[in-house]
């Protein structure tokens, strides 16, 4: 519990001072070679579906992912384990930050070599629901020149590039951080997640 603590609240110190950070270690590497191994046997049997955007789930030429849903009360082991840990990071958010977080909804995506997203926002433009978006990767012996970066657009008008190394969560604000995903040499294998508030007007 004090790694958990200590990773934790560096956390959420950076994402007040900054708005993003990156936290290394979140589960064991046996645990996410588990969830690497369970994306990549999904995409080679073509049960992950490309990717749609906005409330309507519309086709786009923006991006080129495709992407399954965690399904609610029908995890996997290796999901369910990431989603436990997610969930702790959530409620150590609120704590210290208040953030009104409520729920955590998760995706496989695999971007195919040569594939991108082009530069966009993650929170919808009919809900505000989305409140701190993360990618969570799972790429092993990922290099510079396998490019696949995450380009995350600083708000001084310069920007930051993330390699997709497996282990590692990209933690920002859905609402202040336009972002793009960089096309990739190889298969880029990643869980993008949103903690999400209750929207706004939303019935109790």
């Amino acid at each position: 519990m004090n790694i958990d603590s200590n990773a934790f609240g560096r956390v959420t110190d950076a994402l007040a001072a900054d708005g993003w950070c990156v936290l290394p270690g979140l589960l064991s590497a046996a645990q996410t070679q588990a969830l690497a191994a369970e994306c990549r046997a999904l995409h080679e049997a073509r049960r992950l579906a490309p990717a749609r955007v906005g409330i309507a789930r519309t086709a786009t030429p923006l991006r080129g992912d495709s992407t399954q849903w965690f399904p609610a009360g029908a995890m996997s082991a290796a999901q369910q384990a990431f989603m436990d840990r997610l969930d702790a990071l959530r409620v150590a958010l609120n704590r210290k930050l208040m953030l009104g977080l409520v729920e955590c909804e998760a995706h496989y995506a695999v971007y195919p070599p040569g594939a991108g997203y082009a530069r966009h926002l993650d929170r919808l433009r009919d809900s505000d629901a989305r409140v701190v978006s993360a990618v969570f990767y799972l790429n092993e012996s990922w290099q510079e020149t396998d490019g696949g970066a995450l380009r995350l657009y600083l708000e001084d008008g310069g920007y930051r590039d993330i390699l997709p190394h497996a282990g590692s969560l990209l933690l920002f604000l859905s609402a202040q951080f336009e972002h793009e995903v960089l096309p990739a040499t190889r298969d880029r294998l990643s869980i993008a997640c949103w903690m999400r508030q209750r929207a706004l007007g939303a019935a109790g």
